[in-house]
């Protein structure tokens, strides 16, 4: 979700955007209007460095997430942080459309392209030359519309349904969907061809359920577009149950929720008895189990498998017997008493590791021959 300076226009957030037109065409001064996302959850800093890393480029940008995300504020926020930001920012919802427009909707047509074509009109390509393309619910784009886009990907360049003259333009891209492009190519449901044009710099928006700790924030922020002049807090009740909830409709449920509890409400105070029934009985994120449980039990489990076997165990287990000692030792250590102390097998002498007996007198070696006749003839000489 995103805060824009202006607060009081609704345009400026994704959660409660009309979907009433196939196009929404922002003027050249939406460069004064910047797009901050909320939220101090390690996805939304992620999220925002890689904002900032390909807002400078021109590069095509392909944005994936959930519906309700705010894929369209990211592609906003890449729009005005960018050197196109006085230009043009126009974002066409591609499951909007039907398949035959398609493409006057993108390229524009001539009069008299097709029936009811009174007069020639603009494309969105052309509406947003010198600035930003959204291509939204990309996912959804007919096959022989995806092969137009590929070419005038290719030639910077366009031609209107009907016409035959090459119109060329200068237009960033940015494509969104919640669809899983690259099994839309294994399919064959996605040219493979425009998947690599336009997947240049991909970047994903995680849901709700996996930044909860942001949803605080985002609850002050609804609170600040949607009560209306009226000054209206959460109780910590309410606010539990909203940070429970599972959010299968992301940002957009969320404000849906805020602005019905308004509504709802009474002496300025949003309870927990003001949110819908299925928020107030949703179940508690479970609790995550520390790794350093998993391993304890993991240790435990394996022991009691092989008979107190230290050898068996770690080969279960998948470590060295001087791991799985050292390991036992440091959970006793921290005053885990559940395991035993693991006795140490003595070691068995091999008959190599044994010491070599000495060498009896009989078994010296005796010198060479040579040597015992020079011996021999020197003591007769003497004698």
């Amino acid at each position: 979700m995103a805060r824009t300076q202006n607060d009081s226009d609704p345009a400026a957030h994704e959660a409660d955007e009309p979907r009433t037109g196939t196009r929404l065409v922002s003027s050249s001064g939406s460069a004064g209007q910047s797009v901050m996302l909320i939220g101090e959850s390690a996805p939304m800093r992620s999220l925002n460095r890689q904002i900032e890393r390909v807002a400078r480029s021109d590069v095509t940008v392909a944005i994936f997430g959930e519906s309700g995300t705010g894929k369209e504020l990211v592609a906003r926020a890449i729009h005005q942080r960018g050197p196109r930001a006085a230009g043009p920012f126009v974002a066409i919802n591609c499951a909007a459309i039907p398949e035959a427009l398609q493409e006057a909707e993108l390229f524009g047509h001539e009069r008299g392209a097709f029936t009811g074509a009174t007069h020639a009109r603009a494309g969105c390509f052309e509406q947003a030359n010198h600035g930003t393309l959204l291509l939204d619910e990309l996912g959804e784009m007919s096959m022989s519309t995806q092969t137009c886009l590929l070419r005038a990907l290719q030639q910077r360049a366009i031609r209107r349904v009907g016409g035959s003259t090459e119109i060329p333009l200068d237009v960033r891209v940015v494509c969104a969907t919640q669809r899983d492009l690259r099994a839309e190519v294994e399919s064959g449901r996605f040219r493979e061809d425009l998947y690599f044009r336009l997947v240049v710099f991909p970047i994903e928006v995680v849901p709700l359920r996996e930044r909860r700790e942001d949803i605080a924030l985002l609850v002050d922020h609804a609170l600040g577009v949607l009560e209306g002049g009226r000054r209206v807090r959460v109780r910590r009740d309410a606010l539990d149950a909203l940070e429970a909830y599972a959010w299968p409709g992301n940002v957009r449920e969320l404000f849906n929720i805020v602005h019905r509890s308004i509504l709802s409400c009474e002496g300025g105070e949003i309870t927990a008895a003001d949110l819908p029934e299925y928020v107030r009985r949703a179940p508690a994120p479970a609790a995550v189990t520390p790794l350093a449980e998993i391993e304890r039990a993991a240790i435990e489990r394996a022991l009691a498998a092989c008979g107190q076997s230290v050898t068996k165990a770690a080969e279960m287990l998948g470590i060295s017997r001087a791991t799985l000692y050292r390991r036992v030792a440091q959970f006793r250590a921290e005053g885990d008493d559940a395991l035993s102390p693991l006795q140490r097998r003595p070691r068995v002498l091999r008959p190599s590791d044994a010491p070599k007996a000495q060498a009896s007198p009989s078994r010296l070696r005796r010198p060479p021959a040579s040597r015992r006749r020079g011996c021999r003839a020197t003591q007769q000489s003497t004698d």
